[in-house]
């Protein structure tokens, strides 16, 4: 067994507790702690560590999951599909 399938097999686990991305929930941040993620994205980029460290109480995959729904494409479908329910009420 070469190094590349000895890695495949450690990675290939069948008792995997990710969470696909279409499932995550929104994460609410305040107007001062987006603006926060913003300014530090643009300075020192995907830093998620570096990010969430000026934020209290937010972990890095917590930004990270942040950034990702605000600027992905499937998130944003979700977005629209929510302000128009929450507008129409």
């Amino acid at each position: 067994m070469d190094k590349r399938d000895r890695k495949q097999a450690k990675t290939g686990s069948c008792c995997s507790e990710e969470v696909s991305s279409t499932e995550w929930e929104f994460i609410n941040m305040s107007e001062q702690e987006e603006d926060l993620i913003y300014r530090m994205y643009k300075l020192v980029g995907d830093r998620w560590g570096l990010i969430a460290g000026r934020i209290p109480g937010q972990k890095a995959e917590e930004i990270e999951r942040f950034w990702i729904m605000r600027h992905g494409e499937v998130f944003a479908k979700r977005r629209r599909e929510l302000k128009m329910r929450h507008g129409s009420v």
